[in-house]
C-alpha cells in the first residue's frame, strides 16, 4: 500500500473498532437492563412472601421476639420449602473486545502490519470507499451538498444591472485611463507616481544613511547618487562598448536589455546569479547573451548571508535606477515594468516603416518612458475599475437581494463577482484601444505607449478563469478547496497557540 492508503487503512480499522464497542455498550446495557428486571422480579417475590408469611403467622398465634426463643412450626417450614424454588436467570454473555497490537514505542510501518493484521482476521475490506465507509448516509449528503454549493465551479447568473453596473464601472476607469493617463511624462496621474517616487527613493536613501543634498542640489539625484555608490553590482552595463560590442545597447535600454534590472522574479533570479558567477545577462534579438564581469565579492561568511548580501544590493541598486540615473536630465531611464522584459523574446513579427520585430518594438516603447513609474500610473484606473466593481457588488447583495453582510464578501469565487470584473476590465481595455487606435494613427510604437499593458494583463487573467469556469463547470475548484483548507489550517494554529 502506498502512504495515503495506509492512512485510509488507519482510518477504517478504528472505524470499525468504534463499531464494535458500539455492539459491546449495547450488550452490555441489555445485560444491565435483563438482571434489573430479574432484581425488580425478586423484589416482589421477596415482598409477597414476607406479606404471606405475616399472615401464616397471625394465624398461628405466633409473635417473634427478639428476648424469647421461637420455634418456627412445621407447617411454616413446609411452605417455606414449597416457595424455596428458584428460577435460573438467562443474561447474554459479554465478550471482550479484540485491540490492535500497539504500544507507544512502535513505529508507523509496525502500526501498519497491525493495521493489516486485525483487518484479515476480521474480514475488513481495506480497498472500500472510505467516505461511503467512514460516514453515514446523512453526512454523505451534507458533504455533498456543501461540495456543490461551496466547492463547485459555477458559470454566472448575472442579472441585467449586474452587467449594466459592470459596464459602467469600466468606462469610468477607461476614461480616468484615457484623460489622466495619457503617454509616458505626459499625463496627470504620471506626473503624480513621478514625485512619488522621488520621495520614495529619498526615504529608502535616508534609511540607508543618506544625510541629505548639499544646499542648491537637487534632493532627488543626491539619493539616486549615494545609492549608485553604496549598491553597486556588477551587471550594470550601460552601452555596446562596456560588452565590447556584442550587441547594440545604449544608455535609454540598458535596463529594459539586463535582465537583473527587471523588478521581479526574473530580475531577481539573474541578480543573484550574476553576482555568483560574476556575469551579466542581457537579451538580444530574443536570445539571453551572457557576459563575464569583473569579481564581485559579496559579503557574509555563509551561503545563506551571501544570498542576502545579494538580495539586498539587488534592491538598492533597483532604488537607484527607479527614478533614473544620478547624471540623467530630464525624467531619465527608470527600471521595466515588473516581466516587462520578457516582450524581448516575442522576437517575431514585421511592424512599421522599417520592419522591426515585436521586440525591437518593445525596447522603443520603453526607451520613450514606459517604465515602472508609468506603470504606477497605468495601475490606478485598474485599480479604481476593481474597486468600484467589487463595491458596488456588496451593496447589490445587500441592499437588493438583503443578504447579510456576512453572505457579501467579495471573494473571486463567486461567478457573478467573476463575471461583473471581466466585464467592467473589457469595458476598460476597450475604450483604452480605442483611444491608443484613434491617436497612434498607425504607428506601432505610439499604440503601445497608450496601450495600458496592466488593464489588459488584468482582463486577460480573468477571461481565463471565466473560461476555465465555463469549460469546468460542476468540477471541483482547486482553488476554493486550498483557500478553505488553508483558513482550517490556520484555525488550528491559533487554537494550538492558545
Amino acid at each position: 500500500m502506498t502512504k495515503a492508503d495506509k492512512h485510509i487503512a488507519a482510518m477504517l480499522v478504528q472505524k470499525h473498532q468504534l463499531d464494535e464497542s458500539e455492539n459491546q455498550i449495547n450488550q452490555l446495557d441489555a445485560a444491565l437492563a435483563a438482571l434489573q428486571s430479574h432484581q425488580s422480579n425478586n423484589n416482589d417475590e421477596l415482598d409477597s412472601m414476607l406479606a404471606n408469611m405475616e399472615a401464616i403467622l397471625q394465624n398461628c398465634g405466633i409473635a417473634f421476639n427478639d428476648a424469647d426463643d421461637n420455634v418456627i412450626s412445621r407447617e411454616v417450614a413446609n411452605y417455606v420449602d414449597i416457595n424455596n424454588d428458584t428460577t435460573e436467570t438467562h443474561l447474554p454473555r459479554l465478550t471482550t473486545i479484540e485491540t490492535l497490537n500497539f504500544n507507544q514505542d512502535m513505529s508507523w510501518d509496525a502500526y501498519s502490519d497491525s493495521i493489516q493484521d486485525y483487518a484479515t482476521q476480521h474480514h475488513i475490506d481495506l480497498s472500500a470507499d472510505p467516505f461511503k465507509t467512514l460516514m453515514s448516509p446523512l453526512q454523505r449528503i451534507e458533504l455533498e451538498k456543501r461540495i456543490k454549493e461551496e466547492f463547485t465551479l459555477k458559470t454566472a447568473n448575472c442579472d441585467k444591472y449586474d452587467y449594466m453596473i459592470a459596464g459602467t464601472c469600466g468606462v469610468i476607469g477607461g476614461l480616468i485611463d484615457v484623460f489622466f493617463v495619457g503617454l509616458p511624462g505626459e499625463g496627470k496621474l504620471t506626473n503624480l507616481t513621478d514625485s512619488a517616487v522621488d520621495g520614495t527613493v529619498e526615504k529608502f536613501a535616508g534609511a540607508c544613511g543618506w544625510e541629505g543634498a548639499r544646499e542648491g542640489s537637487d534632493s532627488t539625484q543626491s539619493a539616486i547618487g549615494f545609492l549608485e555608490r553604496n549598491f553597486k553590482v556588477n551587471y550594470d552595463h550601460r552601452h555596446g562598448g562596456d560588452v565590447d560590442g556584442l550587441f547594440k545597447m545604449s544608455t535609454k535600454n540598458h535596463h529594459i536589455k539586463s535582465l537583473a534590472h527587471s523588478p521581479d522574479l526574473v530580475g531577481l533570479f539573474f541578480s543573484i546569479l550574476g553576482q555568483f558567477t560574476n556575469t551579466a545577462h542581457f537579451v538580444s534579438d530574443g536570445k539571453i547573451i551572457s557576459v563575464d564581469t569583473e569579481t564581485a565579492e559579496l559579503q557574509g561568511g555563509n551561503f545563506i548571508a551571501k544570498i542576502f548580501s545579494g538580495f539586498v544590493n539587488w534592491l538598492g541598486h533597483l532604488f537607484s535606477d527607479v527614478a533614473g540615473s544620478s547624471g540623467a536630465t530630464g525624467r531619465g531611464s527608470g527600471i521595466p515594468i515588473p516581466f516587462y522584459s520578457l516582450l524581448q523574446f516575442i522576437n517575431v513579427g514585421e511592424f512599421g516603416q522599417h520592419r522591426q520585430t515585436f521586440a525591437t518594438i518593445a525596447v522603443k516603447v520603453f526607451e520613450k518612458g514606459y517604465d515602472f513609474r508609468h506603470g504606477l500610473a497605468m495601475a490606478i484606473p485598474v485599480l479604481v475599475t476593481e474597486l468600484m466593481t467589487r463595491i458596488t457588488w456588496v451593496i447589490k447583495q445587500h441592499a437588493y437581494h438583503k443578504k447579510p453582510w456576512t453572505e457579501c464578501i467579495p471573494t473571486a469565487n463567486n461567478p457573478e463577482l467573476r463575471r461583473m470584473l471581466l466585464v467592467s476590465h473589457g469595458s476598460l481595455c476597450l475604450i483604452d484601444a480605442g483611444d491608443a487606435a484613434l491617436r497612434s494613427g498607425g504607428d506601432m510604437v505610439q499604440f503601445l505607449l497608450r496601450t495600458n499593458i496592466l488593464g489588459w494583463a488584468r482582463f486577460g487573467t480573468l477571461a481565463i478563469k471565466e473560461l476555465n469556469a465555463w469549460y469546468n463547470s460542476g468540477h471541483i475548484d482547486s482553488e476554493a478547496v486550498d483557500e478553505y483548507l488553508e483558513k482550517e489550517y490556520r484555525k488550528l494554529l491559533i487554537l494550538d497557540g492558545k
